[in-house]
């Protein structure tokens, strides 16, 4: 139970690198983090290793138990986390919803800390729909969870500005660092917290939009949306899974092009069809889209390494007036 200075018995839930940042500060805080949750291991089918788990890692480096029960609401998991009579879950890039049952096990329920200004962007990927949808800020939100998904009132929010450049993968880490502030401020609230007065603000479902898992598919280039969409997609996407097109080479063979670095270029192309290559002389490659012109600083080609479009260009040229995108005959990815 709570002490006479405020300390909560904490049950941490986390998996990803996101959550990375909160959890190492509240082992290096006045409250006891008792365990941490995380997602189990993956079966391993060959001899590589399993994927990464930042939050494990973690709680190893710091000899914190690691519970990762397949079914966190199963009754065995809750009763097991009961038993170690936690304040308060704190959850983050974990994994699975929480049941009523399961937030029920601590005294003072669970937060969250989410990668978007709620209720915009519920879901798996906020960062990644903020970059895309062309934001010029986000921030994170602490709900105290309810189980609708992301549908908690909110108890603190910070927000940032997006940089004009800045990727998924750049801005991802800043907000996992900004939120660390904000989990804390939302403790202390909690532990003066009668536990029936309202707490936090009450989402406005009018405002609420969706950021769903990602799927391979939405990397690919649809040369109809605009110079300045496809280039935020190019952002958005970094690292997975990428922003990619197809070139159907003149000997018939189609190599997938993952776009690594692009610009918005000055273009008259209003009427030559997106994805027609309008400039490639060794130096540049120009493409048109569907309202204004990009180009391609830096693409891989499938099985190849990352090169300059100078590079690119001296091994494969690709002329004036080729149409990239998928054809009619290629297979779906």
């Amino acid at each position: 139970m709570t002490n006479d200075q405020g300390n909560l018995r904490i049950i941490m839930m986390g998996t990803g690198p996101f959550a990375v940042p909160t959890f190492e500060s509240l082992l290096e805080s006045k409250h006891d983090v008792v365990v941490l949750v995380t997602r189990p291991l993956p079966k391993v089918r060959t001899r590589g290793k399993a994927p990464a788990n930042p939050m494990r890692e973690a709680a190893n480096a710091h000899g914190i138990e690691v519970l990762s029960p397949d079914d966190v609401n199963a009754e065995a998991a809750r009763k097991q986390l009961a038993s170690l009579r936690p304040d308060l879950l704190v959850v983050c890039d974990y994994g699975q919803i929480l049941s009523s049952a399961t937030l029920a096990i601590a005294r003072l329920g669970g937060i969250n800390l989410h990668g978007s200004v709620l209720p915009k962007y519920r879901g798996a990927s906020p960062v990644h729909c903020a970059i895309l949808n062309g934001d010029e800020e986000t921030g994170v939100t602490v709900i105290h969870m309810t189980p609708k998904l992301d549908g908690g009132p909110a108890i603190a929010v910070r927000t940032t500005p997006i940089g004009d450049d800045e990727t998924t993968a750049e801005l991802e880490p800043r907000l996992s660092i900004l939120g660390v502030e904000a989990v804390h401020e939302s403790i202390n609230l909690l532990a003066e917290w009668d536990g029936e007065s309202p707490i936090g603000v009450v989402q406005d479902s009018s405002q609420v939009s969706r950021a769903p898992c990602l799927k391979k598919s939405d990397g690919e280039v649809d040369w109809s949306h605009t110079a300045v969409a496809i280039r935020n997609q190019v952002r958005a996407l970094k690292p997975w899974p990428g922003t990619f097109t197809e070139w159907q080479r003149p000997n018939g063979q189609v190599m997938r092009l993952i776009l690594e670095e692009i610009v918005v270029a000055p273009s008259d192309a209003a009427d030559i069809a997106p994805g027609t290559v309008i400039a490639s002389d060794g130096k540049q490659l120009a493409v048109a889209t569907g309202c204004g012109t990009i180009s391609i600083r830096k693409i891989q080609p499938a099985g190849k390494r990352v090169m300059e479009i100078e590079e690119f260009l001296r091994g494969y040229p690709i002329p004036v007036g080729a149409r990239l995108g998928r054809s009619e005959d290629s297979p779906s990815s």
